[in-house]
């Protein structure tokens, strides 16, 4: 094979980086509208990030499935901290993932006091996981180019 071939392995974990922090701008921008009481627009950004997240699961296990698995390969000191942020942001991923689904039925279905109970819950770790998740990449693919 061509070394210098695009392959879908190469390409997913930067289109992943970049629907990450397309996710965490939107979520972000979804909680300064409702913040501001613009009710409108806060329901159109947070579909948004509902469909950009889903995208990007959606690459990410056509990625894991179809990749080469890896080896850490940072600094020796750097390890815990890496594990650490990769470990909290897979479960804190895999807890998320319902709790968006719940969130937004009940917003779409106009449930709106059971909606922001469980927002207020959902939006810091959606975050969290969008932002590790670039944090990640940025730690295997730029830090530690040779770690991927």
């Amino acid at each position: 094979m061509n070394p210098d071939a695009i392959t879908l392995a190469g390409v997913l974990p930067h289109l992943n980086a970049v629907l990450n922090t397309l996710s965490t701008i939107l979520l972000i921008a979804g909680f300064i509208l409702i913040r501001k009481g613009d009710r409108a627009r806060h329901r159109k950004v947070m579909i948004a990030a509902l469909v950009v997240s889903s995208v990007f699961l959606i690459c990410y296990l056509i990625y894991h499935f179809t990749a080469p698995v890896f080896v850490y390969r940072g600094p020796e000191w750097s390890r815990p901290i890496y594990f650490a942020m990769l470990i909290s942001h897979v479960i804190l991923a895999t807890v998320v993932t319902p709790m968006v689904a719940v969130t937004a039925w009940r917003s779409l279905h106009g449930d709106f006091v059971r909606h922001r109970a469980i927002a207020r819950w959902t939006l810091p770790i959606w975050l969290y996981v969008t932002v590790t998740g670039v944090a990640i990449y940025a730690i295997l693919y730029h830090l530690t180019p040779t770690a991927a």
